[in-house]
């Protein structure tokens, strides 16, 4: 494509960059003669019709919000262009790299630099949020550092205009895991606080090395937002209270820009800003805080859910011994809550870049801009093989159409023709896999968790349910125990309305679950879930799936 003219006016040069979303080209305006930068929409060509004009409407929302901000520190957006049915984003050049790029070359940044680039970015935001823009995605490589020693904030992308919510989805949440403010995760509508604690999070990456929330996986970074407080930074310097400020969990709690912008700059200074102090809670070495005082920790059951989820999400402590052989049998107690993983029974915003379709979420899980995996994101590999002609398995009576599927997480199993393997999330010991025919209105989830945290499944539904009552209209149909291939299990069957600011499925849906113990100790949850409308089909599909279900298949 280089050498290409677009607009009678822009000839491409080479490619100075690319992300999940589209590619960045040098190019040569033969009007003006000057050098720019033009940004394809590379995503539009892999999608269906209906997220392409998304795509293309966040696209002209970038160009237009970039151009609401009148500031030295944003990139002008010089002109807007069609071509091959795509807009084309003709920009300022910036010569240089991005703060990404420092921090990958050198390691870290050094705190009164870093400061200063903060305050640039925090100047560059306070205009935005001015003109009625949130950036919503501020991350290091949004920041870029011109070799003339300019700072300038970048991609307006995902930008919300004031009054405009037109072209994002229902229940949509936008933006770089890392980099997502708590109350984002958590559903709620973002502020202008939500880009300063994004700020908080760019600068602690920055003088650290390392996101202050990178976990394993997208799902457990997003708990990570929401529960845990970063480590200690050990080289920010005079800059350490003023992310502590900007990392506050409650937006309500954190400095404006104003406050912020002063911050700053007696950092930037070398002087570390007394008043950043006041924002920074204080940290106990032991024992019991003073009463009225939240221990900062691990997540226990009950507390508020995360993230926004349109059925029962499991969270609880992380961290412990891995357990022994579950002991056999149809009872027992729950054992001492030792360490615990996400859970998640029903259909949840699903983590996955737009080209995956019909997701509800569009998430960036680093700075190379890799699309996030969790959710409804394709396996990339392994893959599950399929066989077209029925084997034989214990108690097995499927349709001819059905196909078996050899999953590489160690089970198989016979669904119908054309359902697909998703991963939904490995963490750890915990292996989550989902099939579905739709892209999540109706699907299968497969739990696989080989050091559970219950030895008695009928134990661990009771657990799981206390957690499901903030979902609306949830009403239980059954839980109890049985025998499932001679082995103690229990099944759980139950009702609720999804909400459309949770799902791109909304309505009554139902879902049943069979979990048992294997002799070996792993704990299997066969989980499914479909609109009640459908139900009477799903329950025979399901039905189906457990007589053909095998456990550690080679």
């Amino acid at each position: 494509m280089q050498g290409l003219l677009l607009a009678g006016r822009y000839r491409l040069g080479e490619s100075i960059g690319s992300g999940g979303m589209g590619r960045v080209w040098r190019a040569h305006d033969e009007v003006l003669h000057r050098a720019v930068a033009i940004k394809e929409l590379t995503a539009s060509l892999y999608v269906s019709d209906s997220d392409r004009a998304v795509l293309l409407a966040r696209t002209r929302a970038e160009a237009r919000a970039a151009a609401r901000i009148n500031h030295s520190a944003v990139v002008t957006v010089h002109d807007v262009l069609e071509h091959d049915g795509r807009p084309w984003i003709v920009m300022e050049l910036v010569e240089g790299g991005s703060l990404a790029d420092a921090v990958g070359e050198r390691g870290r940044v050094e705190p009164r630099e870093a400061a200063r680039i903060g305050l640039w970015v925090l100047r560059a935001l306070r205009a935005a949020h001015t003109a009625g823009v949130l950036h919503r995605d501020v991350k290091p490589g949004n920041v870029l550092l011109g070799r003339d020693g300019r700072v300038l904030l970048t991609d307006f992308g995902i930008a919300q205009i004031e009054g405009d919510s037109t072209i994002t989805r229902t229940g949509e949440v936008v933006g770089s895991v890392d980099f997502l403010a708590p109350e984002r995760v958590r559903g709620h509508d973002p502020g202008p606080a939500s880009d300063l604690w994004a700020l908080g999070a760019t600068l602690y990456t920055a003088v650290e090395g390392t996101s202050p929330f990178r976990r394993t996986s997208p799902l457990t970074t997003m708990q990570a937002v929401v529960e845990e407080e970063p480590a200690e930074p050990l080289h920010a310097g005079p800059l350490a209270p003023v992310i502590g400020a900007l990392l506050r969990k409650d937006p309500a709690g954190r400095p404006d820009a104003a406050e912020a912008e002063q911050m700053l700059a007696e950092a930037a200074e070398g002087r570390r800003p007394n008043a950043a102090q006041a924002y920074v809670p204080t940290r106990y070495a032991g024992g019991s805080p003073p009463a009225g005082t939240r221990r900062h920790g691990p997540r226990t059951a009950g507390t508020t859910p995360y993230p926004a989820a349109t059925g029962p999400t499991a969270v609880a402590p992380a961290a412990g011994p891995v357990p022994g052989p579950a002991a056999a049998g149809p009872t027992g107690a729950a054992p001492a809550p030792r360490r615990r993983r996400l859970r998640t029974l029903a259909l949840v915003v699903a983590l996955a870049a737009i080209i995956g379709g019909g997701t509800a979420v569009i998430l960036r899980e680093s700075d190379g801009n890799r699309s996030a995996g969790g959710g409804a994101s394709a396996s990339p590999s392994p893959t599950a093989t399929a066989t077209a002609s029925p084997g034989e398995s214990p108690g097995t009576s499927v349709p001819d159409s059905w196909v078996r599927h050899d999953d590489p997480v160690g089970f198989g199993l016979y669904l119908p023709e054309g359902w697909k393997r998703r991963v939904f999330d490995i963490d750890g010991d915990l292996k989550q896999i989902d099939y579905t025919p739709d892209g999540g209105e109706h699907f299968l989830r497969i739990a696989v968790d080989t050091s559970p945290d219950f030895n008695d499944p009928y134990q661990h539904q009771l657990d799981l349910e206390e957690q499901l009552q903030r979902l609306v209209d949830y009403e239980r149909v059954t839980l109890k125990r049985n025998v499932y291939r001679d082995r103690g299990g229990s099944e759980w069957e139950y009702t609720w309305t999804a909400q459309p600011k949770d799902t791109s499925f909304p309505g009554p849906r139902r879902a049943m679950e069979e979990t048992y113990m294997s002799r070996d100790g792993t704990e299997y949850a066969l989980y499914i879930s479909s609109p009640a409308e459908d139900w009477a089909a799903t329950r025979e599909q399901f039905r189906t799936v457990l007589q053909s279900w095998q456990e550690q298949t080679s």
